[in-house]
């Protein structure tokens, strides 16, 4: 069987009991390889093979959101242009002609096994911004309550940053987190992660299962490892950004014939990137670390700062000093030390602006008099939401 995986009875045995999945939400994401036909137009028969696979999901009751490439080859197609455009300006027109396409021939294929589709466009700032996140997460859930199935797709279109291959595998993790998704599955063209790249050495292992958070898959995947593949480090960070969210991923080839169907069922194909509670919180940590955009900045004293820096603890609202910025619960700050001006920390709020700035300098005992409600928030920046600087 095309890009299946050998294994012996026991090591199958000893996976299928780790795959033990309880599979309700399920996010896919399907890469350019596996939808076009050498990056050339859409492979509209492989897209109604994998929309007969959804339908078998969809009639045992899991539900489905899609994760699609495939727009920029489609519109190179439909303009008839002999080569995909190098200038970002003719990408975004490409995707923006054949996301038309994409999404007509996901529609046919779905609504073929009666099942209603529909289309999300999305760039990262609508899922960093906290209003267009709760937006897009209300939204996504209606249409999973009224069995509609969600393709979603980055908008090349607007994006201000040049569109990057293997983008799509961080939106999906994203999507996977904020759906409270059970399961995230990135099919590619590779049978899943190797100790080595299995075309160079011959000794090269699957990597069967793993803690998304371990650091030596960096180093296996990263630009500078021993596979060297930017299509892959993109894979492991999209774990470990699912893995934020408590969801497991499974990264497998889509050459597996019925590879959604058995992933799903608990299959040990592919490489099953595992989360706990531990790892949630340092991958959450590193999502925090990596923002580039803060919403705002808290002032601190120094007692705050040696509590934070020295003591990991969380931030309480007596230490903060200053409030600068307009921002919501959930934003993501940068805390910065009233005295030398260093960036300490950066946190995601408990308090919007308004409410921190009501509570600054104040102990716990007075937020019920000075919010006007019983309050239960005690801390500005819980510890577990705060990444330190340095």
């Amino acid at each position: 069987m095309a890009g299946d995986i050998d294994q012996t009875t026991e090591e199958a045995r000893f996976i299928k009991q780790n795959r033990n999945f309880d599979i309700q939400r399920v996010v896919v994401k399907i890469g350019s390889s596996l939808l076009t036909n050498n990056g050339r137009g859409l492979d509209r028969t492989a897209i109604y093979e994998w929309a007969k696979q959804i339908a078998k999901l969809h009639k045992q009751g899991v539900e489905v959101l899609l994760v699609s490439s495939g727009a920029v080859a489609e519109g190179v197609v439909r303009m008839n242009l002999d080569e995909r455009p190098k200038k970002l300006a003719a990408l975004q027109a490409c995707a923006s002609i054949g996301q038309m396409g994409l999404i007509e021939t996901w529609w046919s294929a779905l609504i073929q096994h009666g099942i209603q589709s529909s289309q999300l466009l999305l760039t990262h700032d609508d899922l960093s911004n906290r209003s267009r996140y709760l937006n897009t997460t209300g939204a996504l859930t209606q249409l999973l309550e009224w069995n509609v199935l969600p393709v979603i797709n980055e908008n090349d279109t607007i994006t201000i940053d040049e569109i990057k291959f293997g983008d799509n595998d961080t939106l999906g993790a994203m999507s996977a987190a904020m759906i409270n998704a059970d399961l995230y599955i990135i099919l590619t063209d590779q049978d899943g992660v190797f100790t080595d790249n299995p075309r160079d050495n011959p000794d090269a292992q699957m990597i069967r299962q793993e803690r998304a958070m371990a650091d030596y898959l960096f180093d296996i995947a990263g630009d500078g490892g021993k596979l060297g593949r930017g299509g892959m480090l993109t894979k492991i960070r999209a774990g470990r950004l699912a893995a934020m969210g408590g969801c497991p991923t499974v990264i497998v080839s889509g050459a597996i014939d019925n590879v959604i169907t058995r992933v799903v069922s608990g299959e040990a194909v592919g490489t099953l990137l595992t989360t706990n509670d531990a790892d949630k919180i340092i991958a959450r940590k590193q999502w925090l670390a990596a923002h580039l955009r803060m919403s705002g900045t808290l002032i601190v004293d120094a007692g705050a700062a040696k509590a934070l820096v020295e003591h990991n603890r969380s931030l309480l609202p007596v230490g903060v000093v200053e409030v600068r910025g307009d921002f919501d619960e959930g934003d993501v700050v940068e805390i910065v030390h009233q005295d030398t001006g260093e960036r300490l920390a950066v946190g995601q709020m408990n308090f919007s602006s308004n409410d921190a700035r009501r509570v600054a300098r104040e102990r716990t005992e007075q937020f019920d008099r000075i919010l006007g409600n019983k309050e239960e928030r005690v801390v500005m920046v819980h510890r577990d939401n705060l990444a330190l600087s340095m």
